[in-house]
């Protein structure tokens, strides 16, 4: 520990620039600084060897006594910080604080011991940065006697300024100054609370209050019919039939596409022209007893009409059950229920005529191939009685038996006439005149036996034979025949398409019928208000969220 002397003290400056000797040196007792208590020590600031020119000469020197407590408080306190070991930047801060406020101090120790007496931490971010100025320039304030900081105080040299005083802050003036803090911190919170209120009443509450005395006050009252139908498909028990379609048969979503059909129907703008044509939902919504907000003005386009078409009409659809429910909200309770009979009329006639598109399509193609068919085996038969007609034949076969069985009779007479004739011209005397007329019995009966067969197999003139007739009689009942089973398989074909299509009918049911309602069913007054303030609280938090990263991007 180093004992502060209580003689006079002499303040030797060292530089590297001058190697001046102190006056009195060698005859005082005053120990020489230690490298540690040099104002700079070796870390690099920045600045380098540079010699500011309005620093104190080196080797100059100031004397005085110690001539008060006070003021061996003050060096043991400069001591301490010497301790600390801080750079020379940071004492060229400290000065630079000090001086900007207010505070001249003969050294940047005691520039930080002033700054430290007045509450003021010199190497705190937020005074660094206020040392910051505009001018790229690295130039130093200057002061009132035109020199510029840092510097060391010439000894005798007048300051510009007074010296502070150096007297502590009392306990008292502390909790002043904290209790001044306080009341500004609280000034500063009540007052954002009440622009915060300001805001919220303004954003958020008045907008709800007017929202509610909408729903509560202005809104016209709807009464909501509803209804709820199912389209089911026959269970048909033919044998075509697939596994997956029995499997699904019976369920939602076997008529699942066509309730969907339904839905899409009755949303379409084919279903809010036919709707307004027969029952007028225009004129209804565009009396005078709706709100501004819900009707329809008379000089509205049709996209007008038919949005408000498809606010007041709610058609949904449940896969799990396969149930279309559909809800209409009028003014006129009775009018509600007028008009979901009419949708419902509607969408019935719709699923009908898909249904009949589809049947017709399936039979038309069955029909087609059996009235072809039918046609082709009239032909055929037609063409076998022409044939018939034409030959004066009936059957070629019963004329192919009859011609041979007169070929068979007349070789047998044949037969029995030469052998006449041989035992005749057997006899020792044959008598010519019987055997004459044999000969000419037995060469009409050769003659007739050729024309015979002629007639069977080849054209003799006369006709066409009977080969070729019953080759035609053949191919033209073969071609009756081929019509005949073709006709059978088509009217099979028709027969399956028309149960196909029996099985493919649906049926429209309606399981709920709409009932007129006897008190209204919008608006629903707290509910809608409940909505439009969370709808608010939201756009306001949204648009506080963005101004505040907005000004951050802004300010940094």
């Amino acid at each position: 520990m180093i004992t502060k002397p209580k003689a006079t003290k002499f303040r030797i400056r060292r530089s590297d620039a001058t190697e001046a000797p102190t006056r009195g040196a060698a005859t005082s007792n005053v120990q020489p600084l230690r490298q540690t208590d040099a104002l700079f020590d070796d870390q690099d600031d920045g600045f380098g060897d540079t010699v500011f020119p309005t620093a104190a000469k080196a080797g100059t020197a100031a004397t005085g006594e110690v001539t008060s407590p006070r003021e061996l408080t003050t060096e043991k306190e400069i001591e301490d910080i010497r301790r600390e070991g801080l750079t020379g930047r940071q004492l060229r801060t400290a000065r630079r604080v000090a001086q900007r406020n207010g505070i001249d101090a003969t050294s940047d120790f005691e520039a930080v011991l002033l700054l430290r007496r007045k509450g003021i931490d010199p190497f705190q971010r937020a005074n660094m940065l206020e040392l910051v100025v505009a001018d790229s320039g690295d130039h130093l304030p200057a002061r009132a006697d035109g020199s510029r900081l840092p510097q060391t105080a010439r000894p005798g040299a007048t300051p510009a300024k007074a010296m502070p005083s150096l007297e502590t802050i009392s306990e008292e003036q502390r909790l002043r100054d904290i209790q001044r803090i306080q009341t500004d911190l609280a000034r500063r919170r009540r007052r954002r609370s009440i622009l915060l209120a300001a805001r919220l009443a303004f954003f958020i509450g008045l907008p709800t209050l007017l929202a509610g005395y909408y729903y509560y006050r202005i809104a016209t009252p709807f009464y909501a019919a509803k209804a709820a139908f199912v389209i089911n498909k026959a269970n048909g028990g033919g044998g075509g039939a697939s596994p997956l379609a029995s499997f699904f048969s019976g369920t939602s979503f076997a008529s699942s596409q066509d309730s969907i059909n339904a839905q899409d129907y009755l949303m379409s703008r084919s279903a809010f022209d036919k709707l307004d044509r027969d029952h007028g939902f225009r004129k209804l919504l565009s009396g005078p007893n709706v709100d501004p907000l819900q009707r329809i003005e008379p000089n509205a386009s049709n996209d007008a009409a038919y949005r408000v078409y498809q606010r007041d009409v709610k058609v949904g659809y449940d896969p799990n059950e396969g149930v279309v429910r559909l809800e209409v909200s009028t003014p006129d309770p009775q009018k509600s229920v007028e008009f979901a009979k009419a949708l419902i009329s509607y969408a019935q006639a719709q699923v009908d005529g898909m249904t009949k598109t589809m049947r017709d399509d399936q039979m038309k193609g069955a029909q087609q191939s059996y009235d072809d068919a039918e046609a082709k085996l009239q032909e055929a038969n037609k063409r076998v009685l022409e044939l018939q007609q034409k030959f004066n034949v009936m059957s070629g076969d019963a004329e192919a038996s009859m011609i041979a069985s007169r070929i068979t009779a007349l070789n047998t007479q044949l037969d029995q006439d030469q052998l006449n004739l041989m035992q005749m011209e057997a006899q020792p005397n044959p008598s010519e005149g019987r055997i004459a007329p044999l000969k000419q019995r037995i060469a009409d009966t050769e003659r007739q036996v050729s024309l015979l067969r002629a007639r069977l197999t080849k054209n003799d003139g006369s006709g066409e034979s009977l080969a070729m007739i019953q080759g035609q009689l053949a191919e033209a009942k073969a071609n009756v025949q081929t019509r005949q089973m073709m006709l059978t398989q088509a009217l099979q074909a028709l027969e399956s398409a028309r149960v196909t299509a029996n099985e493919q009918t649906r049926y429209f049911s309606v399981g709920v019928q709409p009932v007129a309602p006897d008190e209204p069913s919008y608006p629903r007054a707290f509910e809608d208000t409940v909505v439009a303030f969370l709808i608010f609280c939201g756009l306001y938090l949204m648009l506080s969220m963005t101004a505040s990263i907005l000004r951050e991007q802004v300010s940094a």
